[in-house]
């Protein structure tokens, strides 16, 4: 018997440097009790070593690690598993963001290439008019990149560059973390206390 939840999200992690950003937003969202369906690529698991510093050898191990301890519903897939539900239009699902989205996941959805699950994901939020907030961390940007951005924004996905503020004022690592995740969330229609908004307490 599956458990309730607020809704329903897809959350892709690609190659690019962040992927505390991805890991942090996806624990939000199951602390909330939404479900997530999760799409790790393998440049996101050399990343999580990488930077998480994470023995990544057992996968199952290394999410239940990042995730397990969180009441909401996680379902992980296969970068290749074009049956999993979220890659049909008729399974309902609130919104969908890659975070961080490297500049090779970018390309592939912005010519609808659909090579992969998180890549045919992207185009169903896109042609099913669903959020689909892409995330990228590169710089400094080329033409290629910045074409691309514009070329998803046209169609109806949201770019969300990892360009974290300064005007609340933070303290840590993490205070630079919860602002680009509380940001994201933002975008998906999830509401959240990661930071202090501009004007608050004012």
């Amino acid at each position: 018997m599956s458990r309730e939840h607020k809704g329903i999200y897809t959350v892709g992690i690609t190659g690019a440097s962040g992927a505390i950003y991805g890991v942090r937003l996806v624990q939000e969202l199951l602390k909330q009790s939404y479900k997530v369906h999760l799409i790790l690529t393998e440049a996101a698991w050399r990343v999580f070593k990488e930077e998480l510093l994470l023995d990544t050898e057992n996968r199952d191990a290394v999410i239940d690690q990042l995730f397990g301890e969180y009441e909401g519903e996680l379902h992980t897939h296969h970068l290749h598993d074009y049956g999993a539900p979220i890659a049909s239009g008729s399974y309902q699902n609130n919104g969908m963001i890659i975070i961080p989205c490297s500049m090779g996941t970018l390309s592939g959805i912005a010519t609808g290439a659909s090579g992969n699950l998180l890549e045919r994901t992207a185009d169903v939020m896109l042609k099913e008019e669903r959020k689909l907030i892409l995330v990228p961390r590169e710089t400094p940007l080329n033409q290629l990149h910045l074409e691309n951005m514009l070329r998803v924004s046209k169609v109806g996905a949201k770019v969300l560059p990892a360009m974290p503020g300064f005007y609340h004022l933070p303290q840590s690592m993490d205070d630079l973390i919860n602002f680009l995740v509380g940001k994201a969330l933002d975008s998906l229609g999830v509401d959240h206390t990661l930071f202090t908004r501009w004007g608050e307490g004012q």
